[in-house]
C-alpha cells in the first residue's frame, strides 16, 4: 500500500510579489504550508535582495513549471558603476574599483553587445552546479571558480534613466536562465568603470505579472483558511505558451490514463508541443499526431 500523501490536494498557481531580504525557497515553503498544499515548486529563482514576480507551482501546477521557466522574463534594475564585487551586486565585498564614468551615449553603443544571442559566465554566488555542488556553497569557502559561459537570449535591454554619473536604470526582456548581476558585471567591464546591480526587480515571468500579485502578508493573513484560495489562479495559465487542443471525452479518458486520446486539432503541425483540455480543465501535455495527442504529463484534476 502506497504512503497517503499529507496536506490537501490542491492545484494552481499562487503569484507572489516577493519582498527584498527573503530567499525564493523560503517564500515556496510558505505558500505551501498557507495553503497545506502536498506539493509546491516555483518558476525562476529571485536573488534574496531581489524583489517582483516569483511564481509558485501547488500540486499538479509543478508539472507546468518548464513552460513557465522557458519563457520571457522582464527585469529593471539599477547599476551602479565604479566597483566590482564578490556577488555581483550590493550585498558583496567590494573587489576592485575605478574613477571612470562613462556618458549616456558610451552606454548606449555597450548595450548593443548584450542584445541578440549572447554568453553569459554566471556569478561566482549562483546556483549553477559545479561537480555536483552549488557554486553559492563553493563560494561562501572562497573557492573561486572557473565558470562555464551560457547563451542567454537577450530580447530587448534598453536605459530607462540615469539618475546620476554614478548610476544607469536598464529594463531587460531575455530567456531562461539569464543572470541580471552578470549584465550589471559584464557591462562595467566593457565601459571600462566596473559595475555591479544596486537593485532589481522581476517585473513579470512569463503569463504571470506583479500587478495584482499577493504580498506575503497577504499569505500571513489567509493562510489555512478557506479564503486563501482565492489567491490561486488556474494551472491552465501555465500552459499559454503551448497551443489548446480540445478533447473529445473519449480522448479525454484516454489521456488520463496516459494513452494517446483525440483531440479537435485546429492549425497545430504534426509533431508540434500542445495540451488538450476537457470541459475547461487541462488533460494532458504531449505531441500531436493524426488526430490525437500522446501525452507526456498527465494532469489528475
Amino acid at each position: 500500500m502506497g504512503r497517503v500523501k499529507k496536506g490537501r490536494a490542491v492545484s494552481g498557481w499562487v503569484i507572489i510579489d516577493k519582498p527584498a531580504g527573503v530567499g525564493s525557497t523560503t517564500v515556496v515553503n510558505k505558500v505551501k504550508w498557507a495553503f497545506q498544499a502536498q506539493k509546491a515548486g516555483h518558476a525562476g529563482t529571485l536573488d534574496p535582495d531581489a524583489t517582483g514576480v516569483l511564481a509558485v507551482a501547488l500540486g499538479e501546477a509543478t508539472k507546468t513549471v518548464p513552460y513557465v521557466t522557458d519563457g520571457l522574463k522582464c527585469y529593471r534594475f539599477r547599476v551602479a558603476f565604479g566597483a566590482a564585487t564578490s556577488t555581483d551586486d550590493a550585498s558583496g565585498l567590494v573587489l576592485d574599483q575605478r574613477d571612470h564614468r562613462p556618458d549616456d551615449a558610451q552606454i548606449e553603443a555597450a548595450l548593443a553587445g548584450f542584445r541578440g544571442d549572447i554568453l553569459q559566465v554566471p556569478p561566482q554566488v549562483s546556483a549553477v552546479k559545479v561537480e555536483g555542488e552549488r557554486a553559492y556553497d563553493l563560494a561562501r569557502e572562497g573557492i573561486e571558480m572557473d565558470l562555464v559561459a551560457r547563451p542567454l537570449w537577450v530580447e530587448r535591454l534598453e536605459v530607462l534613466g540615469r539618475p546620476d554619473a554614478d548610476h544607469v536604470d536598464l529594463e531587460m526582456v531575455c530567456g531562461k536562465g539569464g543572470y541580471v548581476r552578470s549584465i550589471a558585471r559584464d557591462l562595467g567591464q566593457a565601459l571600462g568603470c566596473l559595475g555591479h546591480v544596486a537593485w532589481l526587480r522581476r517585473e513579470w515571468s512569463g503569463p504571470f505579472d506583479a500587478v495584482g500579485a499577493a504580498s506575503l502578508e497577504d499569505i500571513d493573513r489567509l493562510a489555512r483558511t478557506d479564503e486563501i484560495d482565492a489567491l490561486l489562479r488556474p494551472l491552465e495559465l501555465g500552459l499559454s505558451d503551448l497551443p489548446e487542443l480540445p478533447a473529445t471525452p473519449e480522448g479525454a479518458a484516454r489521456l488520463r490514463h496516459g494513452n494517446p486520446g483525440m483531440v479537435l486539432a485546429s492549425d497545430v503541425d504534426w509533431g508540434d508541443e500542445a495540451w488538450a483540455s476537457h470541459q475547461g480543465r487541462a488533460v494532458a501535455v504531449g505531441i500531436y499526431k493524426a488526430g490525437e495527442l500522446h501525452p507526456s504529463r498527465v494532469f489528475n484534476l
